[in-house]
């Protein structure tokens, strides 16, 4: 049925037909392409032990990207470029990469050193900086059960800029494109990947059921944690239509396939306090692959990007054929993992209003890690005011109930008041009214509540320092 899913490994194309379609990349690489380099240390996506690098078309330039192979699905692959730490040395010459790890002793014990390398590897090819703040920013989705952190930092500092070309590459690519969409069947079990929105409206309408694909930062664990059975999937992530972040004037609007890393510029010239809170979601491999509307419509009350959003107040689009429906994001979220999606809706865009000068907005995000945690508190703030008073608040708090929600009481006790300390312990008392929430292995009841009246507190200092984060990371 269908074709199979077409790649290039190390310049070679290849096309695989017959396997499983939620097959990983890393059990592909290491039992069918005895590339044993690339590493399983947690297989959900946290340790960085099993990082590649994809290669992907920008016009006349190619994006290096990495990833997390544990949680990548084979056909995700399709149209694009794979690395492995095995695609370095060529001649028998080691990579400059791997060269300065080699001489600055950068590896350990050497299981975690492959991911290291790669994500080093992306970051040379990505032409980034290698000052030590953007190297840790790069590195923090890979872990040093050693705590060898020093010397591979000495060593992305020495490896020196990328003097590749990528002219061959970019006509490798180009003739990878096009043709018939990916669709592919195995043992009962079916991947398709539209190419149009239309498509894509089709093949939900056809499979409501199915499993909806974009990053695959979550849906990957359904099956290597899980051991989940997804008799179909759909891919939305050749859909050009999806990738795309609009301007709307008063709002701009990100596509359903649009990743982080892509979004990040967008969202931070909305407002800086973008920059630090997008930095601490997942790492770089998460958020070269995890989309901002994946977070939403999975619905994970401890999802990042839902509390920020709901306090700028923004619109989810829905789409089911040829219609579309809107609500305010705040009202898809039901209950615990039931969200307002009916059968053969899918999640189109999220649209997020633009912030006037005028407004206080602020994001907080409490983990016990400062790096690629999953959060115990988040929140979202947007205040504007009427001169000294404020005349409309929208906060929003994840990890505090069953779905990402507002904080209605506290809101009501903010509106019409100057912004001072007095006003915000009356309001920060009316949490309770709001949230019940639990104790977990994140974070206990009372220290959610606690946490969370500490974070409105901060707010008193607002008039002189509008738009900050609280970046020091909590324990819990």
């Amino acid at each position: 049925m269908g074709r199979g899913v077409r790649f290039l490994l190390d310049g070679e194309v290849r096309e695989l037909e017959g396997i499983d379609p939620t097959l990983t990349v890393l059990n592909w690489l290491r039992y069918e392409a005895r590339r044993t380099g690339t590493k399983e240390g947690c297989a959900e996506g946290d340790c960085g032990a099993c990082t590649v690098v994809l290669g992907e078309l920008a016009g006349d330039e190619v994006r290096f990207r990495a990833v997390n192979a544990c949680i990548l699905f084979m056909p995700m692959l399709d149209g694009k470029a794979l690395f492995t730490v095995e695609s370095l040395a060529t001649g028998g010459a080691l990579h400059p990469v791997q060269k300065a790890m080699a001489e600055l002793h950068g590896s350990q014990c050497g299981f975690c050193t492959p991911g290291f390398v790669m994500s080093l590897y992306a970051h040379q090819r990505s032409g980034a900086s290698t000052d030590e703040q953007s190297l840790k920013d790069a590195l923090a989705g890979n872990l040093c059960r050693c705590t060898g952190y020093g010397p591979i930092l000495a060593a992305g500092q020495a490896m020196g800029r990328d003097t590749d070309t990528v002219a061959d590459l970019v006509t490798a690519l180009n003739a990878l494109q096009g043709g018939s969409p990916l669709e592919m069947a195995h043992q009962g079990r079916r991947y398709l990947a539209p190419t149009t929105v239309h498509g894509l409206a089709d093949a939900v309408a056809e499979h409501p059921h199915a499993t909806i694909l974009a990053g695959g930062t979550d849906v990957g664990l359904w099956v290597t944690k899980q051991h989940r059975n997804l008799p179909v999937v759909i891919s939305i992530n050749a859909v050009a239509e999806l990738g795309r972040i609009e301007d709307l004037d008063d709002r701009i609007r990100i596509g359903a396939g649009v990743r982080y890393t892509d979004a990040i510029p967008a969202l931070t010239a909305l407002h800086p306090a973008f920059a630090d809170y997008l930095r601490r979601l997942g790492a770089v491999q998460v958020r070269n692959l995890g989309t901002v509307c994946g977070n939403i419509a999975n619905g994970s009350p401890i999802g990042d990007m839902p509390p920020a959003l709901i306090a700028l107040g923004a619109t989810l689009v829905l789409r089911r054929g040829c219609e579309t429906r809107r609500l305010p994001l705040e009202n898809y979220f039901l209950d615990y993992g039931v969200q307002d999606r009916r059968p053969g809706e899918f999640v189109e865009a999220v649209e997020v209003e633009k912030i006037a000068p005028t407004s206080l907005f602020r994001l907080f995000k409490l983990s016990k890690r400062f790096d690629q945690d999953i959060s115990a508190v988040a929140c979202g703030v947007r205040l504007d005011f009427d001169g000294e008073v404020v005349s409309a608040a929208r906060i929003a708090f994840g990890g505090m109930a069953a779905i990402p929600k507002r904080a209605s009481a506290v809101e009501a006790a903010l509106v019409d008041r100057p912004l001072t300390l007095e006003t915000l312990h009356a309001a920060a008392a009316r949490l309770v009214e709001d949230f019940r929430p639990i104790s977990d292995m994140r974070a206990s009841a009372d220290y959610r509540i606690e946490a969370a009246t500490n974070l409105l507190l901060t707010l008193a200092d607002a008039a002189d320092a509008p738009g900050l984060m609280a970046l020091e990371p909590a324990l819990a």
